[in-house]
């Protein structure tokens, strides 16, 4: 097994340029889309998935679970993935906090932890071996040709992606923060309490009232809102309104966007 460290100024073989955008020759991974998409950006060039198999489609037809880590313990594997690995991800591949501890840097590098660096090298190694046996393993249950082609026809829906309508999206955003603060503004008038969306003050003003309930859920002030007083309900239903989560849709829109106004792999 040889581990290319791009990130420390090892190049990566012609020849395994040339296999990767070969499209007669076939590239397996686990979870193949993100090895996909991702080498797609570092080559410069889309790598078309019917060049591409996912054992990770192979294990779901299988019943199995859907992670490496999962499929490797139920199938007993010798090589199995290495644990440390969620959190030298967390290291390496997310920014961190500034600090004065760390230097006030926002990634860590390589530099930064060697002994970190060659752990997290070993982790990407063994992913692979565990890969591989899996492969080996399931060799006499192979995946119908006809479910190879609709997993090709679900990679290129992801990649052409879906059109968002993103002017709606922005005024949907503006419209609900407008809302939320004209909401928060007559919630404070009526109760004069300091965070209208802190349930601990809303139940203790409603308590101090005199009525006194265990929970804010949809369903129990729903009943609420029968029997209630009139200035207590309207508290009540100010707060539903404030505790509405349908907008949550459309910021989660924003932050999936590309550049072209759509939305992929989902």
């Amino acid at each position: 097994m040889e581990v290319i460290d791009l990130a420390n100024g090892e190049k990566l073989p012609e020849e395994i340029k040339d296999a990767l955008t070969d499209k007669n020759i076939t590239k397996w991974a686990f979870n193949a889309q993100f090895e996909r998409v991702c080498l797609s950006r570092y080559l410069g060039k889309w790598l078309e998935p019917e060049a591409w198999r996912c054992s990770m489609v192979w294990v779901a037809y299988m019943g199995l679970p859907l992670s490496l880590g999962g499929v490797g313990t139920v199938l007993g594997l010798e090589k199995q993935k290495l644990k440390e690995g969620k959190y030298l991800i967390r290291y390496f591949s997310v920014p961190c906090k500034l600090t004065k501890t760390n230097g006030n840097r926002i990634r860590n590098l390589p530099a930064d932890a060697l002994d970190k660096w060659e752990q997290f090298k070993a982790y990407n190694a063994r992913d692979v071996e565990t890969e591989i046996a899996i492969q080996l393993r399931l060799q006499k249950f192979p995946v119908p040709e006809e479910e190879w082609q609709n997993y090709t026809l679900d990679q290129h829906i992801n990649d052409r992606g879906i059109q968002l309508d993103t002017d709606l999206v922005t005024e949907a955003i503006r419209c609900d923060e407008r809302s939320r603060v004209e909401l928060t503004r007559l919630i404070k008038e009526i109760t004069e309490i300091d965070n209208p969306n802190s349930v601990t003050q809303i139940k203790a003003w409603l308590a101090d009232n005199g009525l006194e309930i265990e929970t804010l859920g949809k369903g129990v002030v729903k009943k609420l809102l029968k029997t209630a007083p009139e200035n207590l309900a309207e508290v009540l239903t100010l707060r539903q309104s404030l505790a509405k989560s349908s907008v949550k849709k459309y910021t989660a829109m924003e932050n999936v966007v590309s550049s072209d106004s759509r939305a992929r792999g989902l």
